[in-house]
């Protein structure tokens, strides 16, 4: 039986770890091609670096979202492999620890950590696979999918996280731009937004926040990587001929009330 993305090529930035490498491994399990690109090889939350889990089903590449030449790199490599590039993931991003922090305690460097990664990493990795599609001819009616992982701190007032509420808001918004302006083309873009998901690094939440997020949530549990796979296979897919510039919640419920 043929994967969902079988002869499929994607990309996917933040892909050794947490929430990038689950998305890595399950579009190469559903017959995908995958480059995985990420500033180290060795996942944060410990278990198989991501490119055993590939093995000839993609390759890893060592790279800064942050950078317009990296990006550039990692299309490049798709579509050395199979001249095209059909799938490109942004799921770069940072927050925590130092980057969590209110208006008046956020320095410049670290506001500019954030967008470096988190809206200007979208952007480019964006443009370098949007650059790329318009080259392609379609497969069926579509040239290509962008698929952003945005937040759902994208659309509240998360307390005293001013940097990345305000990097993932510029996300929604940048995809809802780009949807607009490219479809016309044939070109499908569109973000999930995690809600509470327990990857396992070592710099998760403290257990009074695994509390809190569990009495918040209205599913039985809070998410996991594979969650957050699941609906970013979705929008690969064909499944999702007709969608696009959406933000798709993948949180339990938390943000139904």
């Amino acid at each position: 039986m043929k994967g969902r993305l079988e002869g499929r090529t994607a990309v996917v930035t933040g892909g050794a770890s947490g929430l990038g490498r689950a998305i890595a491994s399950r579009f190469a399990d559903e017959g995908a091609w995958v480059v995985a690109g990420d500033l180290r090889s060795e996942p944060l939350e410990g278990g198989t670096p991501v490119a055993k889990l590939l093995g000839s089903r993609g390759v890893f590449l060592e790279a800064d979202a942050s950078k317009a030449s990296d990006n550039a790199r990692l299309v490049r490599t798709a579509v050395d492999h199979s001249g095209r590039l059909d799938i490109m993931v942004c799921s770069a991003g940072i927050t925590g620890g130092p980057y969590s922090k209110g208006l008046l305690e956020t320095t410049e460097e670290g506001w500019d950590a954030i967008m470096a990664v988190n809206l200007r990493g979208v952007f480019l990795g964006t443009q370098k696979a949007v650059a790329q599609m318009l080259t392609q001819e379609p497969r069926g009616e579509v040239r290509g999918r962008v698929i952003v992982l945005s937040s759902q701190q994208g659309m509240i007032g998360p307390p005293g996280t001013v940097a990345y509420a305000a990097s993932k808001g510029g996300v929604v918004n940048f995809v809802h731009q780009v949807a607009v302006d490219f479809g016309p083309q044939g070109i499908l873009v569109n973000a999930v937004a995690p809600g509470k998901i327990v990857t396992g690094r070592p710099d998760g939440m403290v257990p009074e926040s695994l509390a809190y997020s569990r009495s918040r949530t209205p599913f039985h549990r809070l998410g996991r990587p594979d969650d957050v796979a699941g609906a970013a296979l979705f929008l690969a897919s064909d499944d999702a001929l007709y969608v696009s510039g959406t933000n798709l919640l993948v949180d339990g419920g938390w943000m139904a009330y």
